[in-house]
């Protein structure tokens, strides 16, 4: 399946290629065979014969003369998000309810033409950032299926990655609308508090939530964003549109020692590679990000969180056995807070705020990872609350501290999962920080999407060997006899000596991390997860397996010593690698 264009899409229908109708028989087709793979991405569907109605009354409004900017484009809706028709569930089957009307953004993006397919799967009560809490089923990683998809507006960024729809409405209180964006190599359009109306949404936290838009680029984020950027008066928290330039002179990035990376070295990695990227485009400007984190705590360790139980007070007090376990253990940490602590959080936010607003004296936009590191299902599944807030570290402040954000994708892992950096700057910015990403884009000149996993793809590991266990040495056959397939012959970074480890039999190496080294030849093979395991059951002290990092900078599983290993050995590191070693000794 191909990612769709929504902006070629509508050419098409308004020039009369083809027609809205034929639009929507091909989605539901796709949407059909889909569900194969994952059924878990919906939780209801439009019915067909509406689809069709739908864009029958398209096509005829075409054929009178409307020239409309979504003519015919297909898009899906998180179920927080109000659409007549269908019951709004939030991901809770007793909360579900029909409602009267469709949310604001629904008519606008009905009278621009487009055709709603249906409403997707969230985390229940928008309250997560990984995709696997709820009743409906675990949206997954379209790319590889043993990974999460980000959350909460999971469903909704699947049904675009797995090229079902152009583009999809998502939500984003602490970075829903981003971090999916992030895993599934995808534009994450998070526009200003106020800019999109809000009403007809389901509360998270009611004074902070936004209305957001995964699309595969950032012209359909335009696209979208000019039919809903409009003051709605129904909406309390609506205002009129603004759109503030930024001229790129310092981009600010966490000090190094504020980048964590909860032991991924890929995402590292990538982060630098991108920031490489930016750097050509501003001056890198490292700043303090500790406030900013400050901020972020308050969300889902502080008093804010009481918005999120007052949202669904009524359940959590007459049917808390219906809501999912972990959002009622979040949620009802608010029962925990006075006015008092609420007040003194505001006063506090207040502080953080006018600490922010001074950042952008001196810079003109941040860019942050989206997130530091993914998981598998499995891993969020045993440990859903501490990995969940891994997830929002550079996300969950952005709507507290009232500024724009846009996620891009920086990178594709060796899982096939997506990287991505968000670029965020004052409110208003929103037109501007999709400039900005359309310059870094054009110079990143990043790999297309990967194919999507359509059957679960087996997990992989990648390991590099300096010894014994090179091709044609001794224990080459604890490879082979894993089916473990060569990757390439490489050198590692040039921060490394080696040793030969003195009466071992047979002869084997010990890799030593060392400023004071030199790049060693190294042979990188890729073995099933079990497989490996398997193997490094196997491996004797004093060796161990650790990470290596090659001369490309890329991290790869390897073997590492303990300092005993020394002992008695001898430096080889001026040879360059194991062989060199074994051909003297000969």
């Amino acid at each position: 399946m191909h990612r769709q264009s929504a902006a070629k899409i509508a050419a098409a229908v308004n020039a009369g290629d083809t027609s809205a109708v034929a639009v929507a028989e091909q989605t539901l087709a796709r949407i059909e065979a889909y569900d194969a793979i994952q059924r878990a991405i919906w939780i209801s569907r439009a019915d067909r014969e509406d689809v069709l109605a739908a864009a029958a009354a398209v096509d005829s409004r075409i054929a009178a003369g409307e020239e409309l900017p979504l003519a015919g484009v297909p898009f899906a809706v998180k179920d927080n998000i109000d659409v007549a028709g269908l019951e709004t569930t939030a991901a809770c089957p007793a909360f579900a309810y029909a409602p009267e009307a469709s949310a604001t953004v629904i008519e606008q993006l009905l009278a621009a033409g487009a055709i709603c397919m249906g409403k997707t799967n969230l985390d229940q009560f928008a309250t997560g950032l990984n995709g696997s809490r709820s009743p409906y089923g675990v949206p997954r990683n379209a790319h590889n299926l043993a990974y999460v998809s980000g959350g909460s507006s999971a469903g909704s960024s699947v049904a675009v990655a797995a090229g079902l729809v152009p583009f999809a409405l998502g939500t984003d209180t602490a970075g829903s609308g981003r971090v999916p964006a992030a895993f599934q190599h995808l534009i994450g359009f998070k526009p200003t508090k106020g800019r999109w109306s809000t009403q007809g949404l389901v509360p998270a936290c009611r004074t902070i939530d936004c209305i957001t838009v995964f699309t595969d680029d950032t012209a359909d984020a335009r696209l979208v964003d000019g039919v809903l950027a409009q003051f709605d008066p129904a909406d309390p928290f609506s205002k009129l549109r603004a759109d503030s330039p930024v001229t790129v002179r310092r981009i600010g990035v966490p000090r190094r020692d504020q980048r964590v990376f909860f032991g991924d070295p890929e995402s590292e990695y990538l982060y630098e590679r991108a920031l490489e990227t930016f750097s050509g485009l501003g001056e890198l400007v490292e700043i303090d990000l500790e406030p900013l984190l400050e901020a972020a705590l308050l969300l889902y360790g502080g008093p804010w969180v009481a918005e999120r139980t007052a949202a669904i007070s009524d359940m959590l007090a007459n049917n808390p056995n219906a809501i999912d376990p972990t959002v009622r253990e979040v949620v009802e940490q608010g029962l925990n807070y006075s006015a008092v602590d609420v007040f003194n959080g505001i006063y506090r936010m207040a502080e953080i705020k006018r600490h922010a607003d001074t950042l952008w004296g001196d810079i003109d936009l941040m860019v942050l990872p989206t997130t530091g590191t993914t998981y598998r299902v499995g891993e969020m599944l045993s440990a859903p609350v501490a990995l969940n807030s891994n997830l929002g570290r550079y996300t969950n402040f952005v709507n507290l501290l009232d500024m724009a954000a846009l996620a891009v994708p920086a990178g594709v892992r060796d899982n096939a999962t997506g990287f991505g950096v968000t670029l965020i700057g004052p409110a208003d910015t929103d037109r501007a920080l999709l400039d900005v990403a359309d310059a870094y884009l054009a110079a990143a000149q990043l790999p297309s999407p990967p194919p999507l996993d359509l059957e679960g793809k087996m997990q992989t590991v990648k390991l590099a060997v300096v010894g014994a266990h090179l091709k044609d040495m001794p224990l080459h056959w604890q490879l082979t006899s894993r089916e473990a397939t060569f990757v390439g012959a490489f050198e590692t970074a040039p921060n490394y000596r080696l040793y030969a480890i003195a009466d071992s039999v047979p002869p084997k190496p010990a890799l030593v991390h060392s400023e004071d080294g030199a790049p060693i030849k190294v042979e990188v093979y890729e073995l099933g997860v079990a497989e490996f395991g398997s193997f490094v059951v196997e491996v004797p002290a004093p060796l161990a397996i650790g990470n290596v990092t090659l001369a490309d900078g890329t991290s790869v599983k390897g073997f590492v010593a303990e300092p005993r290993a020394l002992t008695g050995a001898r430096d080889i590191t001026d040879l360059g690698g194991w062989r060199a070693y074994i051909a003297q000794m000969a």
